[in-house]
């Protein structure tokens, strides 16, 4: 999920930031690195010190978003809304910079020693955190007639070995951004397959009403793996067999969507070659600028491409569910950050209260409408004031209702390095085949 727009107000606090990559250095003497740095110290709420000894006290520690307001404040709320519970907020890095937030909760997680209470994670690092036991299972908390008020993709990926160990809270997705104005002139309705989309895309170049039809994300980065997830799974493919223990990456689904995106630049070339050192914002200029007709994208870019001072495009952009294959149906890779207990909590029915209660309608009422965050309750996107104030992200829920989680798996860290690498020397050399197959073989390495 890209979160460029999201940057720290002035006077924000941030932690110390970790260098060393590889989770297991942690494990292994490293736990002392962040300490007091990260975790020790929290950030006041200027309530801290005047504690009634009869409330029971624990910590949530999260990256940090921003909007009208900061998680900070939501803490602050949750805390002046009752008088059992007080709780610490640990503002961690922005989103931004994902990797030290990582490295942050992994470093105190490992520690065992039950702070922080309550965290937000990443869709993709849910399974590791389960599979080290670090994460507390939810079942017992959340039963399944309470699940059913979210969206199925998410809860999939808040679920490890069977057990639910993560809770949702909010939500973003890929999505398929197109030029109203130029679809038009050549048709008119929106393409639901990736043979139509490339079909008007050409046609649309052809004309020279834009100068490229499709833009993506090529780069050896996170996002190649966002993209290749959702073309996939558009396919009826898959990277991981359902039970993780082995790649499916050099299937035919598979094949078959890889191959597009490399046709894509190669043979139909309604992208550009430069799409393969692209990730989101390098794609997402030459579109508001202009210059491209279809763009997979997050939904970060709509405000933007309504920003007079920064589009070219106003007015004339509509987002609508991604294309598929025939037989297929439109996939989008789950982005967002859903919330955990610790398994070491020493205030664990305090920690099950808070997390419900950020999970609740009214608090992701609250952050829809004051973060633009978007709800992972559906119920919530018919909610007339969000259609109001969030109109765009009202318009979203067909688009998540299709959101496919990344490769659930404990070594995803491994895994997305393999497919990253693999992928793109795919889309470099055309031998697409000959690369998944080794691919393949890299993963199954890894999870079997």
């Amino acid at each position: 999920m890209n979160e460029s727009r999201k940057g720290p107000r002035s006077g924000s606090k941030s932690i110390g930031h970790v260098t060393i990559a590889d989770r297991r250095q942690f494990l292994i003497g490293s736990a002392g690195l962040l300490g007091a740095a990260a975790f020790g110290a929290g950030t006041s709420l200027g309530i801290g010190r005047a504690r009634a000894q009869s409330r029971a006290e624990i910590s949530f520690a999260s990256a940090a978003f921003f909007g009208k307001e900061t998680f900070g404040d939501l803490i602050k709320a949750f805390n002046e809304s009752q008088d059992r519970i007080l709780v610490k907020n640990i503002e961690l890095p922005p989103p931004s910079s994902s990797t030290e937030v990582y490295q942050g909760l992994v470093q105190q997680l490992a520690r065992r020693t039950g702070t922080p209470d309550v965290f937000s994670q990443d869709v993709i690092w849910i399974a590791g955190f389960a599979a080290a036991g670090w994460a507390l299972p939810l079942d017992e908390y959340f039963p399944a007639d309470k699940r059913s008020a979210y969206f199925t993709g998410t809860l999939n990926a808040c679920t490890y070995g069977g057990k639910l160990t993560a809770l949702p809270w909010f939500m973003d997705s890929g999505m398929f951004y197109y030029r109203k104005d130029v679809l038009e002139k050549h048709g008119g309705k929106v393409p639901e397959t990736w043979a139509d989309m490339a079909t008007i895309a050409a046609a649309a170049q052809k004309a020279g009403d834009i100068d490229f039809g499709y833009l993506w994300q090529g780069k050896q980065a996170e996002v190649l793996v966002c993209d290749a997830v959702e073309i996939i799974t558009s396919n009826n493919g898959a990277i991981l067999a359902p039970d993780g223990k082995s790649s499916l990456i050099n299937q035919k689904g598979a094949v078959e969507a890889i191959q597009f995106l490399h046709d894509t630049i190669a043979t139909n070339k309604i992208s550009p070659q430069d799409v393969l050192s692209w990730d989101e914002e390098p794609s997402r200029q030459p579109f508001t600028s202009g210059k491209g007709m279809f763009m997979r994208n997050w939904s970060y870019v709509y405000p933007i491409a309504q920003d007079a001072k920064a589009s070219q495009v106003v007015d004339k952009v509509g987002v609508a569910p991604l294309p598929s294959f025939p037989g297929g149906k439109s996939s989008a890779c789950l982005g967002g950050y859903q919330l955990g207990v610790n398994a070491n909590s020493k205030q664990r029915e305090a920690a099950i209260e808070l997390l419900t209660w950020l999970s609740s309608t009214e608090t992701q009422h609250r952050i829809a409408l004051n973060f633009g965050l978007a709800p992972t309750r559906p119920a919530l996107f018919q909610d007339a004031q969000i259609k109001k104030e969030q109109p765009f992200m009202a318009s979203l829920e067909k688009v998540f209702t299709g959101a496919t989680a990344r490769p659930i798996t404990p070594e995803y860290a491994k895994v997305t390095l393999a497919l990253q690498s693999g992928i793109s020397k795919a889309l470099v050399s055309g031998n697409i085949q000959a690369e998944m197959d080794a691919t393949a073989a890299q993963i199954n390495k890894i999870v079997g």
